[in-house]
């Protein structure tokens, strides 16, 4: 036993080292091996979730403690042998009053917060650049309409291309990667041409439908420099494991600088290279 003992400590040590240390490794926006908790919150909007979700942590656990607790007096005071003749009653008007007025004034803190959660996520006022997404089977498509209509497809790269130097990660790093500014309110404007996607990257809180013919909107403002992965978040077909979205954002400056060179790139491709890309879909 006492063996054992010796074992099992440095093993729980390892793991709690672990869980420890989850935070830090998503540092940059992706999922790790044994993250309990959400990815470290890059955006305004995130960081709101992120409470929300924090606060219904402590009444759901609240609630749990009181049930077991009751569950545990009644089992113990009030099983046959403790109570071998139990108490006849109708009704009790205290008891009735408190389990009407409790679990109304736990929904009203759960939905005033959630409310403004819902409508301060889905609003916003004069926006400071737009960018539009477009979800295809199995590929994201990206347009600037601010910037001269700038506009690229993004597809995963593919496992055997996979560059650990360059820091591409398996399933998440694309060929052409969304450049963003940090510090800025930014329209992102969502739509599909086949069939329905969704539009997800965590760590900014960010998930909304891509749906043909309909146009939906949301808005981020990233509050830190890094990289984002995310992933189409509705099933669309075979591949819809390979849509993931790469985004880096970057100060003010690098954005501009970028936009750039961007323009350069991205002038230079024609539709042969759109050709291209679909077929090289169809064989993934």
């Amino acid at each position: 036993m006492k063996t054992f003992a010796k074992r099992l400590f440095p093993a729980l040590v390892i793991v709690m080292l672990g869980l420890w240390a989850a935070p830090a490794l998503a540092a940059e926006g992706q999922p790790v091996d044994w993250e309990i908790g959400f990815q470290p919150a890059a955006s305004s909007s995130a960081e709101r979730i992120h409470d929300f979700h924090n606060m219904l942590l402590w009444i759901i656990t609240g609630i749990v403690i009181f049930v077991f607790i009751l569950l545990a007096i009644v089992i113990l005071r009030f099983n046959s042998k403790a109570n071998p003749k139990p108490a006849q009653f109708s009704h009790n008007v205290l008891i009735e009053v408190v389990w009407t007025i409790v679990p109304i004034l736990i929904l009203i803190v759960i939905v005033v917060p959630s409310f403004k959660l819902l409508y301060t996520n889905d609003r916003i006022e004069n926006p400071d650049m737009t960018l539009k997404v477009t979800g295809y089977q199995w590929y994201w498509g990206y347009e600037y309409p601010d910037n001269d209509g700038l506009n690229f497809l993004s597809y995963m790269v593919p496992e055997k291309d996979i560059d650990p130097a360059k820091g591409q990660v398996r399933l998440l790093s694309t060929d052409n990667v969304v450049v963003l500014p940090v510090d800025t309110n930014i329209q992102i404007l969502v739509t599909a041409a086949d069939v329905i996607h969704a539009f997800a990257v965590p760590a900014l809180g960010v998930k909304i439908d891509a749906v043909p013919g309909r146009l939906n909107e949301t808005w981020v403002n990233i509050s830190k420099p890094g990289r984002y992965f995310g992933q189409c978040s509705e099933l669309c077909g075979k591949d819809h494991s390979y849509m993931p979205i790469e985004i880096h954002a970057v100060s003010k400056e690098e954005f501009q600088q970028w936009l750039i060179t961007a323009k350069e790139k991205f002038a230079a491709l024609d539709t042969g290279n759109t050709e291209i890309k679909f077929a090289f879909a169809e064989e993934r």
